[in-house]
């Protein structure tokens, strides 16, 4: 049947009729599940790729662009309406409900294709969600007039986004993961397919082998939704190597917690954050230099660092008389306190009750009115994105030094000066352009390699002449040759990191990806 053969009903005072309004119903769910699948795709590229801005940004221009060039083809579409409706609807289901499972499994066993399976699942996903809208616009057209429809339609689209931006961050993905999140939605739109084929029965050619899909893509989901956990399982078991034992989504990062011959391991977003067997070169090297020279510290400020390795290290000085410990994820600090073999790791430093815990931003907590602070040790991972790279900015560096005592000293864990020579010394002249001094030092961990720190203080450091008992890494004699820089290590220019250009992201990008490339 054409759509110019279609009868057209003038609207009435009978209002919405059951179709109409299951139709719109519809829009609504066929809209979230739209965007599920575009944000998954975009989260997923952030984790995996890093830079979360850009990968946000490519991703949503891709998909919405694929979304226009599916507007545009339904034009093709003439006969059939409905038929043509839950195919469609069939084929989202399957393509974008598995989404976030293909591109896991992609990036274990062929991450070469990664990038190319990424984009060409966004085309695809995106073409098709693209075609649904103008297809129910079409089909209702028979019975609401243009001006409502056009409205009606519009609202419920606008709603069902608004609905899922909301609940997807906050609920979905902490409670469901992704791979789970994206199977859901992909049912919902074979739900919607089976919704159409009880609707439309009538008119519908071959009812049973339209009938039979819809089982079949529902079953498909419905098996991939119990077998989600192996599925995830199978992925990161390949990625990781080592057994995991340990592994959660929040609605910041990917933990995951390996166990191999050299120990535990803990991954966030897949970067590597300590490993057991040497954790405690960078610990050790990350606090002491800071806490034995400042000489009695008594409060002290950990920004980052919710796995409490570097508490561990600050209670070993008897001076302490509190520790802050802010950290965005409350899932890092419960899960460091509560599992008896990670809090063994650190002591259970974190159940002391010096230490007080705040699970908030960094960036936000210094800018509220707070205490001095004798020693601050910042901790935070690399600035692989936006997100990350704020923190080492000169209006975070600005925030530090307004909480720092006057005789106090801040330790900023900085990347390799070797691998990311630019990078590092990018953090030295941003610290310095807040008017504090940069006392740049590094030692070498096996685990990440040569590895780079740099004090910020107001006064110039001084050495130490004693360090705590029981250290494993450092001592008075070795400590000064790693404010030691040879050669290839030595001082480039750079420019300061700020707020409106995030330079250091791009050049922490750069160097990292040429030797990733390699």
């Amino acid at each position: 049947m054409n759509d110019a053969a279609l009868p057209v009903r003038t609207p009435d005072a009978r209002g919405p009729q059951p179709i109409e309004i299951a139709l719109l119903a519809s829009v609504f769910v066929v809209a979230a599940c739209g965007l599920v699948y575009e944000l998954s795709a975009a989260a997923l590229s952030s984790y995996l790729l890093g830079d979360s801005v850009l990968q946000f940004s490519t991703i949503i221009g891709t998909y919405l662009f694929a979304m226009g060039v599916g507007s545009w083809l339904s034009r093709y579409f003439d006969r059939q309406l409905p038929a043509h409706f839950l195919r469609i609807e069939l084929m989202v289901a399957l393509i974008g409900g598995a989404l976030p499972a293909i591109l896991f499994l992609a990036n274990a066993y062929v991450p070469s294709a990664f990038r190319l399976l990424l984009y060409g699942l966004v085309m695809v996903v995106g073409t098709l969600v693209g075609l649904e809208i103008p297809l129910v616009m079409r089909i209702l057209k028979r019975n609401i007039v243009l001006k409502n429809l056009v409205s009606q339609v519009l609202t419920f689209d606008y709603l069902g986004a608004l609905a899922v931006s909301v609940a997807f961050p906050l609920i979905l993905v902490p409670q469901l993961g992704m791979i789970r999140t994206g199977l859901l939605f992909g049912f919902m739109n074979a739900a919607v397919a089976v919704w159409a084929l009880w609707l439309f029965r009538h008119e519908l050619r071959r009812v049973g082998a339209h009938a039979l899909a819809c089982f079949l893509a529902l079953a498909a989901l419905v098996a991939a939704f119990v077998w989600a956990d192996h599925i995830t399982t199978l992925a990161e078991d390949k990625f990781y190597q080592d057994r995991i034992v340990f592994s959660a989504t929040s609605p910041y990062q990917r933990i995951v917690v390996t166990r191999g011959l050299l120990g535990h391991r803990l991954f966030l977003n897949g970067n590597l954050q300590f490993a057991e067997r040497d954790e405690y070169r960078y610990h050790e090297a990350l606090v002491h230099p800071v806490m034995a020279a400042q000489g009695a510290p008594k409060k002290v400020a950990v920004l980052g660092g919710g796995d409490g390795m570097a508490v561990r290290e600050i209670l070993k000085y008897p001076s302490v008389e509190s520790v802050t410990l802010v950290e965005l994820d409350p899932n890092m600090t419960k899960l460091f306190t509560d599992h008896e073999t990670l809090a063994a790791l650190n002591g259970h430093s974190l159940s002391s009750p010096k230490v007080k815990i705040v699970n908030t931003d960094a960036f936000q907590w210094l800018q509220q009115p707070g205490d001095m602070f004798d020693v601050i040790v910042v901790d935070f991972p690399d600035p692989t994105n936006f997100a990350i790279g704020k923190l080492y900015t000169n209006s975070f560096y600005a925030l530090l030094e307004k909480r720092l005592s006057a005789s106090g000293y801040a330790v900023i864990q900085t990347t390799s000066p070797l691998v990311a020579r630019k990078s590092y010394w990018t953090v030295a002249t941003t610290i310095e352009s807040v008017g504090l001094r940069a006392t740049p030092y590094h030692a070498h961990v096996p685990s990440f390699g040569e590895w780079g720190y740099i004090i910020a203080s107001r006064r110039p450091y001084r050495m130490p002449d004693a360090l705590p008992a029981g250290l494993r890494f450092l001592s008075p004699s070795t400590l000064p040759l790693m404010f030691d820089f040879p050669l290839d290590m030595a001082r480039v220019p750079a420019e300061v990191n700020r707020l409106s250009n995030q330079i250091l992201v791009t050049t922490y990008e750069q160097e990292w990806g040429k030797v990733m490339a390699h």
